[in-house]
């Protein structure tokens, strides 16, 4: 099988899998109770999901392991255990795709703010956290990273150097985006441009967007990345629609033939990695890779 730089290169239209969190939500993931823990705790729960969506179309799932820095796992009191959550979720991704596809390992923000943003990390903590957790996944086996979801573009930039300086994968990096009066910012102001162009300075070999939005506006946001980089790819993961409350429960309204029916207009925006977020299943998943392949 060839490798996914080789893949991305030739400008293959790759099938990522979709949402994590609510999947283990819907399987007993407790308020309170740490996803990554589950990896350990749970892993047939962990390795069911990736044989869900690997079943569903996926080319790459995405570890278990959005939450794994010392920070995010602080407040569960598994701060000492980053190599360890981390390693065993790649291992249960690597044990599923098998050679039949690729393992991204995510990385996701630490929920800290940085000093020039009115909080009390600085640059180098934000690092030293990202850097102990990709050197983990890297160890692992993972065949790229996926530094996802981020809001702050000094965070990401962080995160991306301390990949590309503790390993030697491909780094993707997303963003999320509100739609506003001024157009798609992130949650600090920033563009869809922006973000692009300087993620992929620091070093992002793939760049794009997740979670905040359903696929429609994804296609907007995916032109402006497109627009301020015109060969670099395009990672897209949508949510299934913006979640409501039905019931007291948090749903996503967006049907796997409506997330379908936008994929060629997603292409055409530009983007070369399509896969779902929060709210997805792999229903979402399989008329992804459909309306992929029927666009081939």
């Amino acid at each position: 099988m060839k490798s996914f730089r080789e893949r991305i290169a030739q400008g293959d239209i790759l099938i990522s899998d979709g949402a994590m969190g609510t999947f283990l939500q819907a399987r007993g993931l407790q308020p309170g109770e740490c996803p990554e823990e589950w990896c350990i705790s749970h892993p047939e729960v962990v390795k069911e999901i990736h044989e869900a969506y690997l079943a569903a179309g996926a080319d790459i799932l995405e570890t278990n392991s959005f939450g794994g820095t010392s920070y995010k796992l602080r407040p569960y009191g598994l701060a000492d255990k980053v190599r360890e959550l981390n390693l065993a979720a790649v291992a249960l991704a690597k044990q599923v795709i098998a050679g039949k596809g690729y393992v991204a390992a995510a990385v996701g923000p630490t929920g800290r703010i940085v000093e020039e943003q009115g909080g009390d990390a600085t640059p180098n903590d934000l690092y030293e956290a990202f850097k102990e957790q990709v050197t983990a996944l890297a160890e692992g086996g993972a065949d790229a990273l996926c530094i996802e979801t981020m809001g702050s573009l000094p965070e990401a930039l962080e995160a991306v150097k301390a990949a590309k300086d503790s390993t030697a994968l491909p780094v993707m990096c997303t963003f999320t985006f509100q739609a506003g009066a001024r157009g798609f910012r992130t949650m600090m102001g920033v563009t869809p441009e922006r973000v692009a162009r300087e993620a992929a300075a620091a070093g992002a070999d793939i760049i794009g967007t997740n979670c905040g939005s359903g696929i429609a506006n994804m296609i907007e946001i995916t032109r402006q990345m497109r627009a301020a980089l015109p060969h670099t790819p395009i990672l897209v993961n949508a949510n299934a629609g913006m979640p409501v409350l039905e019931e007291g429960k948090t749903v996503f309204k967006e049907t796997p033939e409506f997330m379908a029916s936008k994929i060629g207009e997603l292409i055409a925006a530009g983007a070369q990695i399509i896969g779902g977020c929060c709210g997805t299943t792999p229903a979402h998943i399989a008329a992804i890779a459909k309306s992929v392949k029927g666009k081939g």
